[in-house]
């Protein structure tokens, strides 16, 4: 059994909006590849492999029947984590804490350029006899939610306008990022509104891509080359019923931190926390995860980003891989590419997205509406 759990291998194919000459098992195979070449490691030492996919999204079944070939994962134990990719990671932490493994493989990917109709698609979702008649698209949701945190907090749309300007700007340092650009906050608020107060540039696009982490236990990572240490991790749902869910605050992200910050010994996120990678699938979605957190008192979080506090070079940088915004939202490998940015970070190879002295990482993540689920995991250097 062991006590501590290292992530020592990750592989990532750059996200593009459209990826016509790639299968997404071919995706797979390359972010396998990069990940296994990163912990110097091969497919006949891995002991468990777990696919985080949606069946929804695939427009097939029991998804993790694709996976094997191009993961080395033929005859070795797999299986689908049907929710957000920090969930698949978690099941890979207890595999290894519980001593069943000693090293375990995560990917995830997504392929949104092959369905024509999203909205759709997330409709399912939806409880099919009270909520899914309304016919009420994701966007709409996602909106009346932006709407009442905006009321409860006294948050302004310039402030989550803001946040789209720094995660679009931060995103031109990293090559891996299709939607860097200089848009400006007036740039954002004239954009044409979704479902007011949402307006289109505050929406991440979507984006095709691939992730592969490697997890091992400590005497395992040892023999790997650059460790980065998991100190905590946490995962939680909410009500997923629009009638009874919270929606002024992302109670599932407040009870993740926790979960995460106790394991780590976390007393005060803002002074041990260095930096963070946190979900802005809906620009409101940055503030409103800092301040479930506790990296922000309640309705400051956009105040902070106004006056450049979570900027790459701030007190407190976030996202400075640039985000979904930034990178492209990919359903549930979105949460991998938050890990996988964060612990780039700590190794020092984030290249012009480097944050200086970066100490201690979080990422939160959320899988999306109409879930109210995520999770949160801090990772250290040691």
């Amino acid at each position: 059994m062991s006590e501590r759990v290292a992530i020592v291998g990750v592989g990532a194919v750059v996200p593009r909006p459209q990826s016509r000459d790639a299968s997404h098992r071919e995706m797979i195979f390359d972010a396998a590849t990069r990940a296994y070449a990163d912990a110097e490691i091969t497919h006949h030492e891995i002991d468990s492999f777990i696919s985080v996919a949606e069946d929804i999204h695939e427009g097939t079944s029991i998804t993790d029947e694709y996976v094997p070939d191009q993961l080395g994962a033929v005859l070795k134990p797999v299986q689908t984590i049907a929710g957000d990719g920090m969930q698949g990671v978690a099941v890979a932490f207890a595999l290894i804490r519980s001593g069943i493994a000693d090293l375990v493989v995560v990917e995830a990917h997504c392929k949104p350029s092959n369905i024509l109709r999203h909205g759709d698609v997330l409709e399912m979702a939806l409880d099919p006899v009270y909520e899914r008649p309304l016919r009420v698209h994701p966007h709409y949701i996602a909106g009346l939610e932006m709407r009442r945190y905006l009321h409860d907090t006294g948050t302004t749309e310039d402030a989550v306008a803001s946040v789209v300007n720094k995660n679009r700007r931060q995103a031109l340092a990293n090559p891996a990022a299709p939607y860097g650009g200089n848009v400006s906050t007036s740039d954002v608020l004239a954009s044409p509104p979704v479902c007011e107060p949402l307006r289109s540039l505050e929406v991440s696009s979507y984006a095709d891509g691939a992730v592969v982490l490697a997890l091992a236990s400590e005497e395992r990572a040892r023999r790997c080359p650059k460790p980065v240490w998991i100190r905590g991790i946490g995962w939680a749902s909410d009500s997923p019923w629009l009638a009874r869910r919270e929606w002024s605050d992302a109670v599932y992200a407040s009870l993740a931190s926790g979960m995460a910050y106790q394991m780590a010994g976390i007393a005060t996120p803002t002074e041990e926390i260095g930096f963070a990678e946190i979900d802005d699938t809906y620009a409101y979605k940055e503030l409103q995860h800092l301040e479930a957190a506790g990296l922000a008192p309640r309705g400051r979080a956009g105040a902070l980003t106004v006056a450049g506090e979570t900027r790459r070079e701030g007190r407190l940088p976030v996202n400075s891989s640039g985000g979904s915004l930034g990178m492209g939202y990919c359903f549930d490998a979105s949460a991998l590419y938050r890990i996988a940015e964060v612990t780039r970070q700590m190794r020092g190879e984030a290249g012009r997205a480097q944050i200086a002295n970066p100490g201690s990482g979080l990422v939160i993540s959320w899988r999306g509406v109409p879930t109210q689920t995520g999770g949160a995991l801090v990772l250290g250097s040691h």
